[in-house]
């Protein structure tokens, strides 16, 4: 049984939609909302507004403040169905999801707390966890579906996909479908389901390639650091959070991650044994050490908290270059988390995602799950199960960035549309009916 959320909201007004009435009438009279036009020239009125809409910190005790959640608001018809686009993390443009286009649909874009212009005036992560998040989701369907009267539907892409599955488990009727992409459900903070991706995937040679030009990096540790260092000069990259001796170390292991993840070419990866310069080039194409860099620990800080505290994550398996590491250990397995200013927070062991996992496996239905079949983050992914009335897909030569309704073939486009269709009780009108 899905675990229902307690939500104390902060009042709006009740609306009934007339006849004629428009989206900006409406918000105009929510109080709570701010809003602004924008350009939207692919709407039909070629304008969609910018929300500042005002949250609870704590949907349980709204007495411990609030902040303004940013929220694009896109209209095509009100009476059609509304995709619900639950980003990850922060969301700077207003833009037409794939999944909005593909059926004709009207579009809510809310980005996440705690990233972007969503955040509160004092980070407290106290505030920062799954459960605040899917509440703040449904506040949002439920003073928009006022105006938004069709079906809805929630979609999300990677950790925007973990949103949205999260989302339905604590809200399952706000929606009549949900439509994750590539989106992981981590059971672990070192969740060894990787490694076993990443130790089949591809082909044999593919992946003895890719572990060769790890070895050749560290084995020409400091010819290949001084290049580097003289990269992330150029950068203007700043290494404090991590030495840049590990951030260098990291971004090796995180090579076949990376690879895998982004869908490259095997067939691009150079002789392990040829030039250093052309090795390291394919290398920072690939991985490079800015998501290692103290900008990429500020960007990423929140979603590093998410996963040390609720979300689980990975590892880097280390065993193949003992003797070539020198800041990072063997073991434990050096971790892929970084916490805000290396902060100790309790995990919950799993607990959540497992029984989010386990509600999902007994009760989703009206699911879509776009998944590529190259992409690391298939590996943890929600696995097929023919009890549920749901679609799983895994697409061939597809990654991270590129496993797309779009991408799909004729009769797999076909199946999404009639089920969605079926879900949603009416025909689609976007791209999917063409």
């Amino acid at each position: 049984m899905a675990l229902t959320a307690m939500v104390v909201a902060i009042p709006f007004t009740s609306w009934t939609q007339d006849e004629g009435r428009s989206c900006e009438a409406f918000l105009f009279d929510m109080p709570g909302i701010r809003f602004e036009p924008m350009a939207a020239p692919w709407a039909p009125s070629e304008t969609a507004w910018a929300l500042q809409f005002e949250q609870p910190l704590d949907h349980a005790n709204p007495e411990a403040g609030s902040f303004y959640q940013r929220v694009y608001v896109t209209e095509m018809d009100p009476a059609r169905p509304t995709v619900l686009v639950t980003e990850g993390y922060g969301r700077s443009i207003n833009y037409p999801s794939e999944l909005a286009t593909s059926i004709g649909a009207n579009q809510v874009i809310v980005e996440h707390r705690y990233y972007g212009e969503s955040v509160p005036d004092s980070m407290d992560y106290a505030y920062l966890n799954i459960t605040q998040a899917a509440q703040d989701l449904h506040r949002i369907r439920t003073v928009l579906g006022e105006y938004f009267t069709g079906p809805w539907v929630a979609s999300g892409i990677s950790k925007g996909g973990q949103t949205t599955i999260f989302y339905r488990y604590f809200f399952p009727e706000d929606v009549a479908a949900s439509v994750p992409y590539v989106a992981p459900v981590n059971l672990a903070l070192e969740d060894e389901r990787i490694y076993a991706f990443l130790n089949s995937v591809g082909s044999r040679k593919c992946r003895k390639n890719i572990e060769a030009i790890q070895r050749r990096i560290l084995t020409d540790y400091d010819e290949s650091l001084l290049r580097l260092r003289w990269h992330a000069k150029g950068q203007e990259l700043r290494f404090n959070y991590l030495s840049v001796e590990e951030a260098f170390e990291y971004a090796v292991l995180e090579y076949p991650f990376s690879f895998w993840q982004w869908g490259s070419d095997c067939d691009a990866i150079p002789d392990a044994d040829g030039r250093l310069d052309e090795v390291l080039d394919h290398f920072l194409d690939v991985s490079g050490l800015s998501f290692f860099s103290d900008d990429g620990m500020e960007n990423y800080a929140s979603h590093y908290y998410q996963c040390a505290v609720e979300y689980g994550y990975y590892s880097y398996e280390t065993e193949a270059f003992e003797g070539l590491l020198r800041a990072l250990p063997i073991s434990p397995h050096p971790s892929a988390i970084f916490t805000p200013e290396r902060m100790e927070v309790p995990y919950d062991g799993g607990e959540l995602a497992q029984n989010v996992y386990d509600w999902v496996q007994a009760n989703g239905d009206a699911f879509i799950y776009i998944n590529g079949a190259l992409d690391t983050w298939s590996a943890t992914a929600m696995p097929p199960n023919d009890a549920r009335d749901a679609l799983y897909y895994f697409l061939e030569d597809q990654s991270h960035g590129t496993a797309r309704i779009r991408n799909m073939t004729d009769e797999q486009q076909d199946e999404v549309k009639a089920n969605l269709e079926r879900w949603l009780g009416m025909l689609v009108t976007g791209s999917l009916a063409d």
